[in-house]
């Protein structure tokens, strides 16, 4: 068993107020576990209103479904027009490490 997982590090853009920051969080979450079918929260600067941290998991009986189904889950994130992508940090286990 494979588990994998990706925190997004994401600035957001034309965001106010924590209202604002919800409106565009809660949409994106949404669509990353209809798309994708992984889990996803937001993980951290949940106070502030232009940040926020992402993470994404899932598990697979092999390696390479977690590497592809995580790079397409980045190129998603990294393609949207209404945040910056800041960083992504990846990492895959086996259940035997």
């Amino acid at each position: 068993m494979w588990i994998g997982w990706t925190e997004f590090d994401i600035l957001l853009g034309d965001v106010h107020s924590l209202k604002e920051k919800r409106s565009v969080v809660r949409p994106l979450l949404a669509e990353l576990k209809r798309r994708f079918e992984v889990s996803v929260a937001e993980v951290g600067d949940h106070s502030h209103y232009r940040r926020t941290r992402l993470g994404v998991g899932l598990v697979a009986a092999d390696r390479a479904h977690i590497v592809e189904v995580l790079a397409a889950v980045e190129r998603f994130v990294a393609g949207r027009p209404e945040i910056e992508l800041l960083s992504a940090r990846q990492r895959e286990l086996h259940s035997e490490d």
